[in-house]
């Protein structure tokens, strides 16, 4: 019973210290394989580094059954091995250190920007050009010329109209279509003749035109107010220049009544207009004209009257 006793009891205590033993050959080995990924993830960290590529996937680790402070320090060591982008120099990566970077995504957008980059900036005579056409586009002459309708042909209906800039030169010189029966074509005054307006534009069309045109212009002409009424448009007084309604004008050349267009040039500018048949682009350069040589008194006037109000 004594003998069954102890080798019992010796059975148990050598199996304890083969356990001991097994668990440290574990651990030895444990620690050995962390140390093998440890080294393994350290050379392909410099590898990547050396020739530009890019890491290798993160290694998953053997679960040791140790939990030993060193072995959780050398495992959060590996896994910063691991995730640790490699740190590429410009210098070491060459000419392709954009794409070792990660930044070929954003090459890829920087074309369209560098190419708008390398317009070239305008030269002072072109700035200058482009200036004087500003200008010269701000101020706008326009004239229209009307045929008769109804039963006697004394209404106006729009048959012509030419619109030019400060320096005479046409931006617009259309025929329209009759929208009604023309009863009197007056031809010997506004040179329209039937098969004129018969191969014009739609009115809508070119009262469409004429408006985008003078949106935010200075209208100069002569009794705009006619003019205006057969486009059916209307435009600010504040930016209309009537040769017809300029009072310091008016007095000196008729004597304080109305003056002909006619008249006026030939007073101011010492043309002779409309000698004939009219000529709407005619007209509205001698209206121009006119306001090009009292242009500094004018804006003075127009000045003063708009304190005043």
């Amino acid at each position: 019973m004594t003998i069954a006793l102890a080798n019992t009891f010796f059975g148990v205590v050598s199996q304890k210290v083969n356990k001991n033993k097994l668990t440290k050959k574990r651990q030895k080995g444990a620690l050995y394989f962390v140390k093998r990924v440890n080294a393994a993830a350290m050379a392909t960290a410099e590898h990547a580094k050396s020739n530009n590529v890019s890491p290798s996937p993160k290694i998953k680790t053997k679960n040791t059954e140790a939990n030993s402070p060193r072995q959780r320090r050398l495992q959060t060591s590996m896994e910063r091995l691991q995730v640790q982008q490699p740190n590429v120099s410009r210098r070491s990566a060459g000419t392709n250190w954009q794409a070792a970077m990660g930044k070929g995504s954003e090459n890829e957008e920087q074309p369209s920007s560098a190419a708008e980059e390398s317009k070239e900036p305008l030269t002072k005579s072109a700035r200058m050009r482009l200036k004087r056409k500003a200008q010269n586009n701000r101020f706008l002459a326009m004239d229209c010329e009307m045929v008769g309708i109804g039963p006697s042909g004394v209404d106006d209906m729009l048959a012509r109209v030419s619109v030019v800039n400060r320096v005479g030169e046409v931006l617009l010189d259309k025929h329209v279509k009759p929208q009604e029966a023309v009863t009197d074509y007056r031809t010997s005054v506004s040179g329209i003749r039937p098969s004129d307006i018969a191969k014009g534009e739609d009115f809508q069309k070119v009262q469409a035109e004429v408006v985008k045109l003078l949106q935010g212009k200075i209208l100069v002409g002569h009794a705009l107010r006619n003019d205006l009424a057969v486009l059916k448009i209307k435009h600010p007084m504040t930016h209309m220049r009537d040769t017809s309604r300029y009072k310091p004008l008016c007095r000196i050349v008729s004597n304080g009544h109305t003056p002909s267009l006619k008249r006026l040039t030939l007073a101011v500018l010492g043309m002779e207009i409309q000698t004939g048949e009219h000529d709407s682009v005619e007209d509205a350069r001698a209206a121009m004209g006119i306001y090009n040589r009292i242009a500094t008194d004018w804006e003075k006037y127009v000045e003063k009257r708009q304190r005043q109000m």
